[in-house]
């Protein structure tokens, strides 16, 4: 079990009994029997791999099997390290969006508020349109997915969340038009970290739902605007005054 750290005092994912804490302390009680399985289907692979065609080959087939099988319990376990960390993900998806997209000419506001609606993760603006972005992370078998055009979370709608979030973008899209001078739409879309999701990115409520570099690909393959570099600019700057940090407002004379 986990105690408190120096270094994560207001995080409670690090605080005894969190659901973050308990799914760590079952993954190292699943070791033994993770490595015993790993032992069985190398011993299978070795031994059919002698018989059929070689020893070597049969040795090669057994590191094969045995790396495969790390490899893959390796991805289960990474792909939840945000939600276990206690994260929402909103930080891994602003380096993802530094090392991608602001390197094609797109511009990123990160953690701005919207007048009404509370501080959002990223907006990211770029030749192909505005977006608005949100990051959840959720317990590795959460499931997400979308049934007759709506969001189910654990078999539950999550009706309220997604309106929320389109009207942020709605907001949004208003007072950075008003102060660009142009109309502008904001895209809302939801990054998805650890959970279950089958087949995204998908779309829900009205919603893209995927994981961060399929919602990045998503972004880049689905612009819904043309906006030239000066365009991009304009419209970044118009954000930068539209949507404040922490409730602060921009003045002309402030640019």
């Amino acid at each position: 079990m986990f105690g408190s750290s120096i270094y994560f005092r207001d995080r409670e994912a690090f605080t005894g009994g969190s659901p973050q804490a308990v799914y760590e302390e079952l993954w190292q009680r699943g070791q033994k029997a993770r490595l015993r399985t790993r032992a069985i289907l190398a011993g299978t692979a070795l031994v059919l791999g002698a018989v059929l065609v070689n020893g070597v080959f049969g040795v090669a087939a057994a590191l094969v099997v045995a790396a495969a099988d790390t490899a893959l319990h390796w991805w289960v376990h990474h792909r939840s390290h945000v939600w276990r960390r206690g994260l929402r993900g909103d930080e891994r998806m602003a380096r993802l969006l530094r090392y991608t997209l602001e390197l094609r000419g797109h511009r990123v506001l990160h953690t701005r508020t919207v007048p009404g609606h509370g501080t959002i993760d990223q907006l990211l603006v770029g030749p192909g349109g505005v977006w608005l972005i949100r990051n959840d992370a959720w317990h590795p078998d959460t499931e997400i997915n979308r049934f007759g055009g709506r969001l189910f979370i654990d078999g539950r709608t999550r009706t309220a969340m997604t309106r929320e979030l389109k009207e942020t973008a709605a907001t949004a899209g208003r007072l950075i038009s008003e102060r660009a001078g142009m109309e502008l739409k904001v895209v809302p879309l939801h990054a998805v970290h650890g959970g279950k999701v089958k087949k995204d990115p998908f779309t829900a409520d009205g919603i893209v739902f995927a994981r961060p570099l399929r919602l990045l690909l998503w972004i880049v393959r689905h612009p819904h605007a043309a906006l030239s570099p000066e365009d991009v600019e304009t419209v970044a700057r118009a954000a930068v005054h539209a949507l404040p940090i922490g409730g602060r407002t921009m003045t002309s004379e402030a640019a």
